[in-house]
């Protein structure tokens, strides 16, 4: 997801990075001062209820060191498994990392059984296989391959007792993942991937996929990214990536801000425009910040324990709704805490979203100010 969904792939995108890293020291905009204003309460002093309905879905990664807690989530998406193909021939998948993590997380329903566990599926290329033989796009593209995946992954269900699948294809159309892609055919092929999914899996499990923040666009050869109004049939909700979407100077996962090349705003309006229900979508939170894309992300625990001497954190951007770490008055991190969390969290519930999840649990602190704030956000009356 954050370390596998740098989003800005196309060539017009990767222009504006290569604009935005050599104007770094040019570019700022409101956030060239450092207009501090401390984070007023984490929102974590009471707990909220659960509501009926609504979701809050952490993902937990195979390298990871922590789990969800089980208290303050509905959902959780083991990350990743990865499919098998080679020489254009669907194998098998696997889980990456050991069995025990995937069963560390699987147990968590024995003490809470209303808990939902999804397995999610990335597109990457860990093995050898699937850089020659074609990934997803290979196994989406032909009708056999769908169906045996489809039936290897309702086989999964079963023997672990686990509530459903979510697909992490980044992105349909695009090879630069490493996987071998096919934009004349990959767009409508994730959509009859979907289908059969859906047709095998029945009602009884749940279906869902990371969303790119927009629909379907040309590239060359074709087209890249999902066609929403053609899956959203067969998904229970559609978990939408609003992270990494712009860098320093600008903000990674702002509410509202035409400064970032892209937002929250847009990102939602983008679906609904499409045809999506809002009672379909989730927002994505990062429990990470983003300085620039050719940087590692920083979890929000480093974030709050940088050197006071050398970074100011939680300012605030009254216009974009988040916060900002910034270093010799210059945005250096962009981020989200409980404050941004919180003001989120109003803004789905007014628009009648689903949710809310984060990439990923390991990201929080000790406390689980941001786990908490996800909840209570998502939970609010």
């Amino acid at each position: 997801m954050a370390q596998k969904n740098i989003i800005l792939k196309s060539n017009h995108l990767y222009e504006k990075l290569f604009a935005l890293s050599v104007a770094f020291v040019l570019l700022f905009t409101s956030c060239n001062k450092d207009n501090y204003e401390p984070t007023s309460g984490t929102g974590n002093d009471s707990i909220m209820t659960k509501v009926d309905g609504r979701v809050v879905s952490a993902y937990c990664t195979y390298y990871g060191s922590t789990l969800p807690d089980p208290n303050y989530v509905t959902h959780i998406n083991y990350a990743f498994a990865e499919v098998y193909v080679a020489g254009g021939v669907y194998k098998s998948f696997k889980l990456e990392g050991t069995e025990s993590r995937f069963e560390e997380v699987v147990n968590l329903k024995k003490a809470h059984p209303t808990l939902k566990i999804l397995l999610s599926f990335t597109n990457g290329v860990s093995n050898s296989d699937n850089s020659q033989g074609g990934g997803f796009s290979a196994i989406a593209g032909n009708e056999t391959y769908r169906k045996q995946f489809a039936a290897d992954c309702l086989a999964f269900i079963k023997k672990w007792g686990i509530d459903g699948i979510d697909m992490d294809w980044e992105y349909p159309g695009l090879s630069w993942s490493g996987a071998a892609s096919d934009p004349a055919n990959d767009v409508n092929n994730f959509t009859l991937l979907m289908s059969q999914l859906r047709s095998t899996l029945g009602s009884n499990y749940l279906l869902t996929y990371a969303g790119y923040v927009m629909d379907k666009q040309k590239e060359t050869g074709g087209y890249a990214f999902m066609d929403i109004a053609a899956v959203m049939p067969y998904v229970d909700f559609v978990n939408i990536m609003t992270y990494d979407l712009d860098a320093a100077p600008h903000h990674q996962s702002a509410l509202s801000d035409t400064k970032s090349y892209w937002d929250c705003n847009r990102s939602v309006s983008a679906y609904v425009n499409a045809g999506a229900p809002y009672n379909k979508l989730i927002l994505g939170i990062p429990f990470y910040g983003r300085h620039l894309f050719s940087d590692k992300a920083l979890y929000y625990k480093a974030i709050i324990a940088l050197d006071k001497s050398i970074y100011k954190i939680d300012n605030w951007d009254s216009s974009a709704q988040v916060p900002y770490v910034t270093k010799d008055g210059v945005l250096y991190y962009s981020y989200d805490n409980a404050r941004s969390i919180a003001i989120k969290g109003s803004w789905i519930t007014g628009l009648c979203m689903k949710g809310m999840f984060y990439w990923n649990c390991d990201g929080d602190d000790s406390s689980g100010t941001l786990t908490k704030a996800v909840w209570n956000a998502t939970m609010k009356h």
